[in-house]
């Protein structure tokens, strides 16, 4: 095996079946590649539903279903995969984290591959995602800090542009370049990573995690970098529930990001993020006020960043339980 994708899905087969068909026609690009699906909890509908579209079309030489009764997690279950095909005789040299709700473009995964064998120092890399139309998402990233965090939550023009090397999301540009982290809808790993860093930490159950492990890589030597020749349609959110509509943030997402503080950064730093995202978010909230509503706002942000923050929980780098599960 060169390469192992592994794909997670969770209530969307329909979804999972869609990404499997774009890839059938690049499988053949990279000799030595298997697809693995974790049927992540969601009901035993689900598992039949992907288990017959993989008889039905003949992706059985390829691809291999594995369901778990529960749901483990974005982190869980793509550990649940990674694990014991790291740990064979013939590792593969190469994991691809594919989110089910990306259809795969031509050569996206070759592209991939090409890159990292012609770039032995590089550890991570990650696809230009986009939307069906082809307009390209941001999906190479700069690592958040206190003021990227204040300039996201207060979203005023004159200060974006003076914090923009702050900006967690640069324009996209189309040439390969080197990044803090690319998403993890479509991020390609080289094994020796794992070795060096460990898997996913499932402490996250979803949401920082490809944040947290490109940190971790990029602290022990492995660089990331963003390849726009791979080319992916993300349907942004429909595997988590959370897209471009602005909704309530989830109480998982904002745990998450908790835990990536003060786990990678301790707590001052944890404290000041904090700090600096509730400042930013109550002066767009007077921005909203006096403007008398007209700007997009995320319903709820300021109490639920507060409930979630070092503040109102404390210092202790918290293990975030799947929804409607209480800690």
């Amino acid at each position: 095996m060169r390469l192992l994708i592994v794909i997670v899905n969770f209530r969307v087969a329909e979804l999972t079946i869609d990404c499997l068909r774009s890839l059938q026609d690049e499988i053949a690009s990279v000799p030595g590649t298997i697809v693995a699906v974790c049927e992540n909890g969601s009901g035993e509908e689900q598992a039949q539903a992907i288990q017959q579209a993989i008889q039905a079309n003949g992706w059985g030489t390829w691809c291999s279903l594995l369901a778990s009764p529960v749901n483990l997690g974005f982190c869980g279950g793509n550990n649940v995969l990674i694990r014991p095909a790291i740990a064979a005789a013939e590792p593969p040299a190469y994991v691809l984290l594919l989110n089910p709700d990306t259809v795969v473009r031509q050569k996206a995964i070759s592209a991939l591959v090409d890159f990292m064998a012609q770039n032995p120092e590089v550890g991570i890399a990650g696809s230009r995602l986009e939307d069906p139309d082809g307009t390209p998402q941001r999906s190479a990233f700069r690592f958040q800090s206190p003021l990227s965090e204040f300039e996201a939550a207060l979203r005023l023009g004159v200060v974006s542009r003076l914090l923009s090397r702050f900006a967690v999301a640069p324009p996209v540009v189309n040439e390969p370049v080197a990044t803090d982290w690319v998403a993890g809808a479509s991020m390609i790993v080289r094994r020796q990573v794992f070795d060096d860093v460990g898997l996913l930490d499932e402490g996250y159950f979803t949401y920082f995690d490809d944040i947290d492990f490109c940190f971790n890589a990029r602290k022990k030597g492995w660089p990331t970098w963003y390849v726009p020749a791979s080319r992916v349609v993300h349907l942004v959110g429909q595997s988590t529930g959370v897209n471009k509509i602005p909704r309530r943030l989830p109480a998982y997402m904002l745990e998450a990001r908790r835990r990536y503080f003060l786990k990678n950064h301790g707590a001052l730093y944890a404290a000041l993020v904090d700090g600096c995202t509730l400042a930013g978010l109550a002066l767009f909230g007077l921005r909203q006020l006096v403007s008398g509503g007209k700007h997009q706002a995320t319903p709820h942000a300021l109490q639920d960043h507060f409930r979630h923050s070092v503040f109102a929980r404390g210092f202790d780098v918290p293990t975030v339980q799947a929804p409607g599960v209480k800690a």
